[in-house]
């Protein structure tokens, strides 16, 4: 076969897995996952699958050639810190717990881990220009929106349960997912409705936002100022309201504001003769986020779980409980001050990946949890029971696991791409700005979240500081050339593959 049919070949199969790659990151529990890759962990990317073909085809060899951003050194670093704590969590005599070991708990976290950090090297160093970043936000909007649509035939479920209805849908909601359909929730292609809602904050919104206020579109499609990223946006936001999560929906309340506060702002800059008053901005802000509160009052008054925010003054059962325990919220404090507790054991370096199950029941808290079901439920022995408690909270988990030392590397990478965003939001080329802009809205949701996850295995936080680094170490727009625009895949395997698609306008 001759040099150019392998050439080919190359391209077509790096295209299809950087395609997959990014329609594939809403489906986050796959059922279908071998057991040596987390096959009996909740978090089951299914974009491992095209993760791999990339790494191998793609990013290795482009590690040979191109230079690392400097984002990589603080994320290197907490891999290496991280991995020597483990070893010396060795030294300590720690039993099998529900039948599950310290080796087997370090091995399954290590790959975890691993497999974060290649989702965020490839994100990197996928993209060598502009239009290799415009072609993945192209395919990530495709994917969301393949879980909006899904999102969206479920809503029928919660407005009105049919039981037909909901065992066809649950049926194939079994092939993209281990749990089943919600009847009161919406969870989209995820295992649960906050994922789905987090999902839709953290990898979606943001882009999506930035577009609509810089007015700008990786699509050729629009009708003056109506735009795909318009449509989605509308679409998410109503999609998000069905999953009832609290979270997602305080991060849509905060989103709405930023981003009309940045449009108000951008609308002053423009007509500076005419600024409005002080006290009407604020006026017009307020009157913005009451109606959106309104909306989601209405909506979540339909739902048991969401109204428990102002059913607790209401109901007679809620008197023997605290407020946050009956909007069970209180658990994740247990949670987290059982994480500091097991931090003073060995603050430097951690008690090692994983090994916060090991520690829990020893540092919980001395004080009856009788009421608590959730606590009790992990404390207690139940067989056939393998699935080990987690501290839902990735700083709790980087302080008990990890110590000062693994903390401190964390934070500095994410100051990195923090640094990242600020040049990005600084820059005097729009390409940048609406990148930085992107990036911005992008942390703020992730300033939230970090206190509601704690898995490396999912991939939306590495993706999104993917994209921000990758934007961050492009050169300047204005050095490419304007107009004929090369694919991205076809340029990496040299084929030239020269395109006339259309720049962000």
């Amino acid at each position: 076969m001759s040099s150019l049919n392998w050439k080919r070949i190359y391209t077509a199969l790096t295209r299809l897995a950087w395609i997959l790659f990014f329609v594939s990151l809403p489906v986050t529990s796959f059922p279908f996952f071998p057991p040596g890759i987390g096959g009996r962990t909740l978090v089951r990317p299914l974009a491992i699958y095209p993760l791999a073909v990339l790494l191998v085809l793609l990013i290795v060899p482009r590690l040979f050639r191109r230079p690392l951003p400097r984002t990589f050194l603080p994320l290197l670093a907490f891999v290496l810190i991280a991995l020597i704590g483990s070893m010396f969590a060795f030294t300590s005599d720690l039993d099998a717990f529900r039948g599950v070991t310290p080796v087997s708990r370090l091995v399954r976290n290590l790959v975890t881990l691993g497999l974060g950090v290649s989702f965020y090297f490839t994100t990197v160093l996928l993209h060598e220009n502009w239009d290799d970043l415009k072609f993945s936000l192209r395919w990530l909007y495709a994917g969301m929106g393949l879980a909006l649509l899904w999102g969206s035939l479920q809503i029928p479920i919660v407005i009105h349960y049919h039981p037909v209805y909901y065992r066809i849908a649950n049926t194939l909601q079994q092939l993209v997912s281990t749990r089943k359909l919600f009847t009161a929730r919406i969870s989209g292609l995820t295992f649960e409705p906050k994922w789905f809602a987090e999902q839709i904050c953290f990898l979606l919104l943001p882009w999506l936002i930035a577009s609509v206020l810089e007015d700008r579109s990786v699509f050729p499609w629009r009708w003056r100022r109506l735009t795909v990223e318009w449509g989605l946006l509308v679409w998410s936001v109503i999609v998000l309201i069905f999953t009832f999560s609290r979270t997602g929906i305080f991060l849509l309340v905060l989103l709405v504001v930023v981003g009309f506060i940045l449009y108000r702002r951008q609308v002053h800059k423009n007509h500076p003769a005419s600024p409005k008053p002080l006290r009407r901005r604020i006026l017009e802000v307020s009157s913005f986020v009451l109606i959106v509160l309104a909306v989601v009052f209405v909506a979540g008054s339909q739902n048991a779980y969401f109204s428990r925010l102002w059913r607790y003054w209401t109901e007679a059962r809620s008197r023997n409980r605290s407020y946050l325990e009956f909007i069970a919220v209180e658990q994740r404090f247990v949670y987290w001050t059982t994480a500091l507790r097991i931090f003073e054991e060995d603050p430097w370096l951690g008690v090692g990946l994983g090994n916060y199950a090991f520690y829990f029941d020893d540092n919980l808290p001395n004080q009856p949890w009788d009421t608590n079901k959730e606590i009790v439920r992990q404390i207690t022995p139940e067989e056939g029971r393998d699935r080990l408690i987690t501290p839902k909270n990735l700083v709790a988990r980087l302080i008990a696991e990890t110590g000062v030392f693994g903390t401190g590397s964390f934070l500095f990478f994410i100051l990195a791409v923090v640094g990242c965003a600020i040049y990005l939001w600084f820059s005097t080329q729009s390409e940048q700005k609406y990148w930085g802009l992107a990036a911005f809205l992008a942390l703020i949701v992730f300033a939230f979240l970090i206190f509601s996850f704690d898995s490396f295995a999912l991939p939306n936080m590495w993706v999104v500081f993917g994209l921000i680094t990758a934007a961050a170490h492009l050169p300047d727009p204005l050095s490419e050339a304007v107009g004929v625009r090369a694919d991205p895949i076809a340029a990496a395997a040299g084929l030239g593959g020269a395109s006339t698609e259309p720049r962000l306008t």
